[in-house]
């Protein structure tokens, strides 16, 4: 199974692809998409969409796994996420790709067995996780592989 996990954002949406042959983890893919600042919301919109959509269509995943939208204190960033999410359910459902939608908390737990692990130890289980010789990069990028694992543990 082919596990495509989804860390959104407008300015950078992480992206990792593992694939699960029974109990065992491959990282096949992880990176950043990013837009500027500068550019319209619209048009970031659009870039991501392209992205993406690039993404699916050379990978094929079985599933697209996606951090939910925890709400904070800052509405404009929960907008901007939202609106970003809203980019990557689209690009599923135009391809027919399942969605599976977990919490920070849940994969906090999944990688690491902790919901209030930091983000530091997060990743030094992805690392682990997916016997890779260092801690992917950018964050975002290890994110999304952390998400990927999450599916991959609950399914």
């Amino acid at each position: 199974m082919k596990i495509l996990g989804i860390d959104p954002g407008t300015a950078t949406t992480g992206f990792g692809l593992i694939t699960k042959e029974g109990p065992k983890l491959t990282k096949i893919d992880c990176g950043v998409i990013s837009t500027s600042k500068d550019l319209d919301m619209p048009k970031r919109l659009s870039i991501l969409f392209n992205d993406l959509q690039e993404i699916v269509q050379t990978h094929k995943p079985d599933v697209m796994s996606v951090e939910k939208l925890f709400f904070t204190n800052n509405i404009t960033t929960a907008m901007t996420v939202s609106q970003a999410r809203g980019i990557v359910l689209l690009v599923a459902s135009q391809n027919n790709i399942p969605i599976a939608e977990y919490t920070p908390l849940q994969v906090k737990m999944s990688a690491t067995g902790y919901g209030k692990a930091t983000k530091k130890q997060v990743q030094e289980m992805v690392k682990k996780i997916l016997k890779l010789s260092v801690i992917p990069k950018p964050d975002d990028a290890a994110d999304a592989l952390a998400i990927a694992i999450c599916h991959s543990s609950n399914n």
